[in-house]
């Protein structure tokens, strides 16, 4: 009750004295599977060859966060976590196909019911309509690259011709164009891209050709020395890389070739295209396809051949995938500086978590892996955030929600789990955490087992509850993740101290209890 009571005079204290120059504006940049090795601010192999300029312009002009993760590795989750700042399993939607409490807490309600004109565009990906935003107009499911559909606010469903990317862009600057400009706004503009099946605008075909895209030292990862379910996966390049879906090799082009699997899933995203987008569509793929198939035919590929052709196709269409949301970035900025709104704006780029580019041999998310579990977090607050800042504390999405209340000087209700950011951003780091909790609860999809575990700067523990298995990686030693050294007697103590933390945090996070075993 003191806390609602609280609330509701600050709103109308706000309300009676505010203005929209008083309060801070709130850009939420936001793409779907966007691995920290390829935004050029955080370095990597990545970082020459595909650099993504407008992006790193945050970081330079703002901060890059090194250590930025998610709390269960999984596109509609991420979401919903961001939304509450709740662990999945208190938000209620813990894998994708749940259907989102819409009448629960929100930060997007606290910040339109605390003077925030507040919209969403681009991908949802919660089954329920939005609540808590004055606008949106959303994908339904994942949405599509090509041609993509919007729902609008009355329910109906229109479709647009264009690419996915750019037209998010537009409906956000639209809505930036025709807001109130009296208030404070709060926009989350949220992108498909770079998500599978990782198609690029028409505008960006080729544009990787002439480089050959450094292939990770893991590609050909054998998954020995950790847990036995590594080796079930069913998210390799090798073995379940999709022939006409992924590789972009329609079954139309192949002739008397017969590929091996998998070949499941056909072209959806072509075939939404219009005669002139499938003509520079096929004028791109076609030659390029046929000179494969070509040698596939002869025999002059080895098995290893054709994983490192899957590789280049795969890599180079993500990047050039990114190439736009790169772009849309840069449109966005651009728009705060010609309306001045730049000094009053933070502006916040994030992905819903990151994603393997072949690490491992895979293509995918899920597992806690490094290239997944961590997500890009770059932010820029003119006054607030020292330019060219490396913040190293470990944040996690569940801390969003008060992050974004703490800057429009709102209170965060006490169940929120997260904390706010805004100390980092300004430079102190004291009385930070040191260590994060993760759950992941998919039941199976890419043959990806239920897990749980703790993280802290240097040492990670999993638990795989099916197969009652631990692992326990460090970190430093050992930045691949290659060999888990839980059962070494050098660990002992690190062991025990990160179960009890495990434990710890399961309490004070009220987890439910692990899966029956198998």
């Amino acid at each position: 009750m003191r806390l609602l009571l609280f609330r509701l005079t600050v709103v109308l204290l706000l309300a009676a004295n505010a203005t929209a120059a008083d309060r801070p504006n709130i850009l939420f940049l936001f793409s779907d599977d966007h691995a920290i090795n390829a935004i050029s601010a955080y370095g990597g192999p990545l970082a020459d060859v595909a650099p993504t300029p407008h992006i790193d312009r945050i970081a330079k002009e703002g901060s890059v966060f090194l250590n930025s993760f998610c709390a269960n590795s999984i596109c509609g989750p991420s979401r919903a976590t961001i939304l509450t700042g709740k662990h999945s399993h208190k938000n209620g939607f813990m894998r994708n196909g749940n259907n989102f409490d819409a009448t629960q807490w929100t930060v997007a309600k606290e910040l339109q019911q605390g003077g925030y004109s507040t919209a969403v565009i681009g991908k949802w990906h919660l089954k329920s309509s939005p609540e808590g935003f004055d606008h949106w107009e959303v994908f339904p499911g994942q949405g599509n690259y090509y041609n993509p559909v919007f729902i609008q606010m009355d329910g109906s469903r229109k479709k647009f011709e264009g690419y996915a990317t750019d037209l998010t862009t537009d409906k956000a600057i639209s809505w930036l164009e025709q807001r109130d400009p009296t208030k404070p706004f709060f926009l989350m503009c949220q992108h498909k891209a770079p998500h599978r099946t990782f198609s690029p605008a028409l505008r960006h075909l080729g544009v990787l050709d002439d480089v050959t895209i450094p292939e990770p030292a893991t590609l050909f990862d054998d998954y020995a020395n950790r847990s036995s379910t590594l080796r079930g996966n069913e998210m390799e390049i090798d073995r379940h890389f999709d022939w006409a879906y992924d590789a972009k090799v329609r079954k139309d082009e192949r002739g008397s070739v017969q590929l091996p699997k998998p070949d499941r899933y056909g072209t959806p995203e072509y075939n939404r295209m219009t005669d002139s987008q499938k003509a520079k569509w096929d004028a791109y793929f076609g030659p390029r396809n046929k000179l494969f198939l070509a040698d596939f035919a002869a025999g002059k590929l080895s098995d290893e051949d054709v994983v490192r052709w899957k590789y280049q196709r795969y890599i180079k269409n993500y990047l050039s995938t990114v190439r736009a949301v790169d772009e849309s970035v840069g449109r966005m900025l651009d728009y705060l500086d010609r309306h001045d709104l730049t000094d009053n704006t933070i502006v916040i780029y994030s992905s819903d978590q990151g994603f393997f580019l072949g690490e491992h041999g895979w293509y995918d998310k899920r597992w806690m892996f490094e290239e997944s579990f961590r997500m890009p977090f770059l932010a820029r607050w003119p006054g607030h955030i020292r330019p060219g800042s490396r913040p190293s504390g470990l944040i996690q999405n569940i801390d969003y929600a008060p992050t974004f209340l703490q800057i429009a000087g709102l209170p965060c209700p006490d169940d929120v789990q997260g904390r706010s950011l805004v100390p980092l951003m300004k430079g102190d780091d004291s009385h930070w955490r040191s260590s994060l909790y993760y759950a992941y609860y998919e039941l199976g999809e890419h043959a990806v087992p239920q897990h749980f575990g703790v993280r802290t700067d240097r040492h990670k523990l999993i638990y795989f509850p099916l197969t009652d298995e631990w692992n326990l990686f460090d970190l430093q030693r050992d930045p691949q993740e290659l060999q888990s050294v839980h059962a070494s007697v050098d660990y002992r103590q690190t062991r025990a101290e990160l179960e009890a933390e495990f434990l710890r945090l399961r309490t004070e996070f009220e987890a439910p209890p692990f899966p029956a075993r198998r």
